[in-house]
């Protein structure tokens, strides 16, 4: 009975480790929407990995395994931005996105400008926003993950949501047929 157990215990254990190895496209799309760069989302990524499959054993519920990941992300987020701008709150910073939307033509513009609207986001509304609205998490997941109140949650959200379809109106007005494309990213 007791080598039941062990064995139990070990395939958890393996289907775990696999499923925070699989995990790596879901954490990548977020770590570039907050980074706004390929490489710093990889390494990201790659510092997540490393430190979920090193802590795995810290995990207490399976069931909130993104969840958690998304937290290890998150801290390592701020450690970078700390180490880029020691001096500047992380609410205030911003990210100007180098993409060039006139060189681009069609669907590719419009993620491009959308993609460039996020960047503009401060970090803050940023992270929530895509927590929320990409990654599908409730507002309290996104405040456990974030270590943040759900009020400011909703509030981030709610700032960045607006600033978006601002945004987003205001590029209806540079093209006819970018703003149909835009109603239906809207």
């Amino acid at each position: 009975m007791g080598s039941m157990k062990i064995i139990d215990r070990f395939c958890s254990a393996r289907s775990l480790r696999q499923r925070i190895a699989s995990s790596r496209d879901r954490l990548y799309k977020v770590a570039l929407a907050w980074s706004g760069d390929a490489m710093v989302a990889d390494d990201l990524v790659q510092e997540t990995l490393e430190n979920a499959l090193a802590k795995s054993h810290q995990l207490r519920e399976v069931d909130r395994l993104y969840a958690w990941m998304y937290s290890i992300m998150n801290n390592r987020w701020r450690h970078y931005l700390r180490r880029q701008r020691p001096d500047c709150e992380l609410d205030e910073s911003q990210h100007a996105s180098d993409s060039d939307p006139e060189a681009l033509s069609g669907q590719q513009e419009v993620v491009t400008r959308v993609r460039a609207a996020i960047a503009r986001l401060p970090v803050g509304q940023r992270e929530v926003l895509t927590l929320v609205d990409l990654e599908g998490f409730a507002y309290q997941e996104v405040a456990d993950i974030l270590e943040i109140p759900i009020g400011t949650v909703m509030s981030r959200l709610n700032r960045a949501r607006g600033f978006l379809q601002t945004a987003l109106r205001s590029m209806q007005s540079d093209s006819p047929v970018l703003a149909a494309r835009l109603r239906r990213v809207q």
